[in-house]
């Protein structure tokens, strides 16, 4: 896979993005090379090809990108490292959630949000790529969110 290339990138990988704007860049990037990966296989393949091809689109498109990122969790001062792992970080500040199933679910947003809040992170892509389409298999989770009443 693509490294880093040249000392700014460097840099970037290094310090997570932290403002919207930089984090939905990196959104966008990753769902529009999610569409591109996509469109060669289509739908039905198993989720570990699609995170192949994508972590691959995306570093082609000069991301950092890691894949099934460890995330230990802590209780009561207890480190506990259950093998929770993250199918993609990319740039060190958008997880990226892969599936292959029927129907995205609700334990499916509620396990992203987990993943978020575990690792620190503000945003997370939850994308089913066992769709025709890739427009209703992409949803947006944002850590922290609490819509205005």
């Amino acid at each position: 896979m693509k490294q880093a290339n040249g000392e700014s990138r460097r840099r970037a990988a290094a310090r997570p993005a932290t403002g919207l704007r930089e984090l939905n860049s990196i959104s966008e990037a990753i769902i529009g090379a999610t569409i591109e990966m996509h469109k060669a296989p289509g739908p039905g393949l198993l989720e570990s090809t699609y995170e192949a091809c994508l972590a691959h689109e995306l570093a082609e498109g000069d991301h950092v990108v890691e894949r099934q990122k460890g995330l230990p969790m802590s209780y009561r001062g207890l480190e506990v490292d259950c093998g929770y792992r993250v199918d993609l970080l990319v740039d060190g500040a958008v997880l990226g959630e892969l599936q292959s199933t029927r129907d995205t679910e609700d334990i499916h947003r509620a396990q992203l949000l987990t993943c978020l809040k575990l690792a620190g992170l503000r945003l997370g892509l939850l994308m089913n790529c066992n769709v025709p389409g890739l427009g209703d298999g992409v949803h947006r989770m944002v850590n922290g969110y609490a819509p205005h009443a």
